[in-house]
């Protein structure tokens, strides 16, 4: 169990020694190609250290890795500007919390993200109403200046479903989600519009898990799963709590949430049937 920053640099460290093992190089090797230290490499590979972008790029070189998305995608994890969907936040440190970058930059670089919602509606299909409400009680005591900061970061979030590749989003809600007014009769009304909206798009599945599925795994709380491109060693889990986020690395952790989706997957609603099921929500049904 690791907070984010550490697990980015673990899972990018494993995918580097991986890769240099999979080329026949001990670390030694690798090392006097790069002409640097052995030690270098192993702190490295151990995510005992940090690396800059630039050198991920020698090894991955080193390597003779070429695939673009995996090298866009490793040099992204050590800090690169990347793609268009890398690093807009940086404009927002002085409000955001480290753990909620790290979760952002996750979020960016991920080809995947599958997420149990038993609150609120993910910030990925808030609308602007909706995610200042849940910002401002969320975070209270706010300056005005600094809420309508978040507010803007959760609503350029939604940047990744809209890139090329999109962010493959896949969401169980449950229906208390739908059901707890957030800002009001009005607000809610579009915000049920909204995820009606952002379900008819070919990257979002959205299903709804009813009251009536009764008490279902997902009742110890929401969590997220991240999936990257081109290899499952980097897919993380995130549990967010009041002050943080723990992120779990674990194979056994990892299949643990994935059975687990799996399952609130399969005794929710199917697509079409959560989206009448949200309808006849929006209508007072």
């Amino acid at each position: 169990m690791q907070h984010g920053p550490a697990v980015r640099r673990r899972k990018l460290g494993a995918e580097l020694r991986a890769l240099r093992a999979g080329v026949g190089l001990t670390s030694g090797e690798a090392a006097r190609l790069v002409g640097w230290h052995q030690s270098k490499v192993s702190r490295i590979e151990t995510g005992i250290s940090g690396v800059k972008p630039a050198d991920v790029e020698r090894l991955l070189d080193a390597y003779a890795v070429t695939e673009p998305e995996l090298r866009e995608l490793l040099v992204g994890l050590a800090g690169s500007e990347g793609n268009g969907r890398h690093h807009w936040w940086h404009a927002y440190r002085g409000v955001l919390p480290p753990t909620y970058r790290d979760f952002i930059s996750l979020e960016s670089q991920a080809s995947g993200m599958r997420t149990l919602e038993t609150s609120v509606v993910p910030g990925l299909l808030q609308t602007p109403e909706y995610a200042r409400e849940v910002t401002r009680v969320a975070v209270g005591g706010l300056e005005d200046g600094k809420l309508d900061a978040l507010v803007e970061v959760r609503l350029a979030r939604q940047v990744v479903l809209r890139s090329h590749p999109p962010l493959e989003l896949t969401a169980v809600l449950d229906e208390a989600v739908l059901r707890r007014e957030v800002g009001g009769p009005e607000v809610m009304a579009r915000q049920l519009v909204r995820l009606r909206e952002a379900a008819a798009l070919p990257q979002v599945r959205l299903q709804v898990l009813p009251f009536a599925a009764g008490a279902h795994i997902g009742v110890t709380g929401p969590f997220v799963i991240f999936s990257f491109p081109n290899t499952t060693d980097l897919d993380v889990v995130v549990l967010d709590h009041l002050t943080s986020s723990l992120y779990l690395e674990r194979k056994e952790d990892l299949q643990a949430y994935t059975e687990a989706f799996n399952a609130l997957q399969f005794h929710a609603l199917s697509p079409e049937d959560s989206l009448d099921y949200i309808a006849g929500i929006g209508d007072g049904a």
